[in-house]
């Protein structure tokens, strides 16, 4: 599956970042906070990518410097206004689950063999396989060190998320098992490739802001639920965008060979288009195939399932909202959830 990519720009430090095109911090006040926050957050991305061996820092900082929403640490900060949001934990947690993301999307990359991130070449595509797994080992041992000054029950948290990564994508990459509904594994799968450290991005702002304990699991849960609508966001607009909206071309997807949850449930009608499932069982390389493919993608009754699971997820994050209390920090993870769902239209 595609890895949640952002837009082409992204903050420089000590300048405010731009919260992701489309969405909406009604809340003057809450927003030039977040814009503040994510300018420290930036900073840190930068400090903390650096190392004594110059050839270490450029391969990290490729896709730092590449850009991206920082869903992640948004919505740390997001959650941090349930409290206190300037606690310095609260800037370094936000920096270290970007670190996890863009760790994990060197290695995406590897697996897939990508050619492009974010309108660029991918790392191992400018150098080579082994540089884009070390450079996200090093950002792994780089978040791993900042984690470490939170104290031991965030190093257990993030055990349990790195737990959750690995294992999904070892569930992607081994499969379905025999009998094993596929749709069901999907949603496996990126519940804890992509919902698992949202959910944790949620946990670890609520708790580093002295949010309460019952207020910190109900924005766990709706970065689960959040994090896995995202990937079926981006799912849908891989297929469905005439444009490079999600920061790559239409069809990548397809160009991997990677089945995405539209695919799925457009092979799972009782009348597949043959022709489709030809299309969809490997690999696409040639422009004329992609755009076959797409189109008949389009034509199928896959986006409409994959939209209304989308809705499902999207409206089991707004259910946990019931749990915060009424305030412009709920309206804007309100307006987050919305945004999720309205980026694939």
């Amino acid at each position: 599956m595609s890895s949640p990519v952002g837009d082409p720009t992204s903050g420089v430090p000590g300048e405010p970042h731009d919260l992701p095109g489309g969405l909406d911090i009604a809340d003057p006040a809450l927003a030039e906070s977040v814009r503040g926050g994510m300018a420290r957050v930036e900073g840190l991305l930068h400090d903390w990518v650096r190392s004594d061996f110059d050839f270490a820092t450029r391969a990290s900082l490729h896709l730092v410097d590449a850009g991206g929403k920082r869903f992640r640490p948004l919505f740390t900060l997001l959650a941090a206004h349930f409290g206190d949001p300037d606690a310095e934990e609260v800037i370094k947690s936000a920096a270290i689950v970007e670190l996890v993301h863009l760790a994990t999307l060197y290695h995406d990359d590897v697996m897939d063999e990508a050619t492009m991130r974010r309108g660029a070449s991918s790392a191992n595509a400018r150098w080579d396989n082994s540089v884009a797994i070390l450079a996200g080992d090093f950002l792994f041992a780089q978040a791993s060190r900042l984690v470490a000054d939170l104290g031991s029950e965030a190093v257990r948290t993030m055990a349990r998320t790195f737990e959750s990564l690995v294992t999904g994508q070892m569930r992607e990459t081994v499969g379905a098992e025999e009998g094993e509904d596929v749709i069901e594994h999907y949603l496996a799968v990126i519940s804890e490739k992509t919902g698992s450290l949202i959910a944790t991005s949620g946990q670890f702002g609520a708790s580093f802001a002295g949010v309460e304990e019952s207020r910190v699991q109900a924005l766990d849960r709706i970065g689960q639920f959040l994090g896995t609508a995202f990937q079926i966001s981006d799912d849908i607009i891989d297929i469905a965008s005439p444009s490079a909206e999600s920061g790559k071309l239409p069809g990548a997807d397809l160009r991997e060979g990677v089945p995405t949850l539209p695919m799925l449930y457009a092979l799972a009608g009782e009348n597949v288009d043959p022709r489709l499932r030809e299309l969809l069982s490997g690999p696409l390389s040639g422009t004329d195939e992609v755009e076959e493919a797409l189109r008949r993608l389009r034509e199928s009754d896959g986006l409409l399932r994959a939209r209304k699971k989308l809705d499902e997820y999207a409206d089991g994050a707004r259910s946990q909202l019931e749990f915060l209390p009424d305030c412009p920090a709920r309206n804007a993870v309100s307006a987050l959830v919305d945004y999720v769902v309205a980026r694939t239209h």
